[in-house]
């Protein structure tokens, strides 16, 4: 995956989280969830939610969502 990485004017940076960088050294970190990724008891599935709560992607695997999460939001940054 390619990771992009915006620079505002007043230095700071916006990206999504990956420990494939050493972001800390950028200098202090100030992290926010972009959705929730929460197991469903009653569907025994994983689901991913934007922070209004509303079901983006829903998968049997963890995996997939965070997949999907990065994937999605990724795009998300391009420009």
């Amino acid at each position: 995956m390619n990771i992009q990485i915006s620079f505002h004017t007043d230095g700071t940076a916006l990206c999504l989280w990956t420990e494939a960088l050493p972001l800390h050294e950028l200098g202090r970190l100030e992290i926010h969830r972009a959705t929730n990724i929460e197991f469903n008891n009653t569907t025994q599935q994983w689901e991913v939610k934007d922070l209004k709560g509303r079901v983006r992607f829903i998968a049997r695997s963890r995996n997939a969502c965070l997949e999907c999460e990065q994937q999605n939001l990724q795009a998300d940054q391009e420009p």
